[in-house]
């Protein structure tokens, strides 16, 4: 795309004030070509995001056109709709990252301008109050608790495979059997990433745990990921090896009530938000988001041991 082939811009035209583009007004970018400037440039840009976005809406309108009610199917109501859907595009242009950063850093690179000049669209232009009570709605929706969706049958299978085992350590050492077996899921992705020695045989690690100095037990070398100031890097590890399944719930257990770096995890009200954050505060892992994965993986595993003991109730 050329400055040449936009056939519209004025830096002053009624969308600059939150108001819908008006074609009219924008004629006069052939003469202000050779007058380049930031602020024109990310305006125009602005302005074509606008009109792609009014035809858009209008394509949209057309495709669901056969289920418009007859209440709204005249002259007035088509003429109101075609406004509102004007200022639609209007107020949904103009957004950081949306296509009219896209227009303005190639249009910019043609003007001779420096591109990150338009990496940012500035506040003004997008902190209107449509945007803003839009930006408070998706915050809302994103914080509410998404419907769970069905499981697997690798999850299942995961599920009915440890809870037992789980259920004997719980007994022995209080924490939850669904906390120990919504952790290894989440270490293993529900039994896919098992940790393996170097001749494939499985090290029955669930719970991702180290070989520091002081084990003298089998081990397993693998390349892992660590987050180093939160940004993720490739490292070979040592991790202990154990002969069961059990060995390993075991091992976990007894690191966890035992271990004064784990002395303030919140094993007993039976939160698994309270579990998961004061685990990963003890530094359980370097994964900034361990702790909101590990929560929805113990809630994914609570919610199919209570399935199982439905199924297991009604037979």
């Amino acid at each position: 795309m050329s400055l040449d082939s936009l056939s519209s811009y004025s830096p002053y035209s009624s969308a600059s004030a939150g108001l819908a583009a008006d074609i009219h007004s924008l004629d006069a970018l052939k003469r202000n070509t050779g007058q380049a400037t930031p602020e024109s440039i990310r305006e125009t840009a602005r302005q074509f995001e606008s009109l792609f976005m009014r035809e858009l809406i209008k394509s949209m309108r057309e495709a669901t056109a056969s289920m418009k009610s007859d209440m709204f199917d005249s002259p007035t109501g088509n003429m109101a709709t075609d406004m509102l859907d004007q200022q639609f595009s209007v107020q949904m242009s103009g957004q950081p990252g949306g296509l009219s950063d896209l227009i303005a850093a190639q249009l910019s690179k043609q003007a001779g301008l420096q591109p990150e000049s338009f990496e940012k669209t500035p506040p003004s232009q997008t902190d209107t109050p449509l945007l803003r009570r839009n930006s408070s709605i998706a915050a809302y929706r994103a914080n509410q608790t998404q419907p769970p969706t069905q499981p697997t049958t690798r999850q299942t299978d995961f599920v009915q495979l440890h809870t037992e085992t789980a259920a004997r350590i719980e007994k022995d050492t209080g924490i939850p059997a669904s906390y120990m077996v919504g952790q290894a899921a989440l270490e293993t992705g529900w039994g896919q990433r098992q940790i393996k020695a170097r001749d494939g045989s499985l090290s029955h690690n669930l719970f991702g745990i180290k070989a520091g100095p002081g084990w003298k037990g089998k081990v397993a070398e693998v390349t892992t990921t660590e987050y180093v100031n939160g940004v993720a890097t490739r490292k070979v590890a040592k991790f202990r090896a154990y002969g069961s399944y059990e060995e390993s719930f075991r091992d976990y257990a007894r690191l966890i009530t035992k271990s004064p770096r784990y002395a303030k995890v919140n094993l007993q009200d039976g939160s698994a938000h309270s579990f998961a954050t004061s685990l990963q505060r003890a530094g359980y892992a370097t994964d900034p988001q361990y702790a909101t994965k590990l929560r929805r993986t113990i809630e994914a595993t609570q919610r199919l041991q209570r399935g199982t003991q439905v199924a297991a109730q009604s037979v």
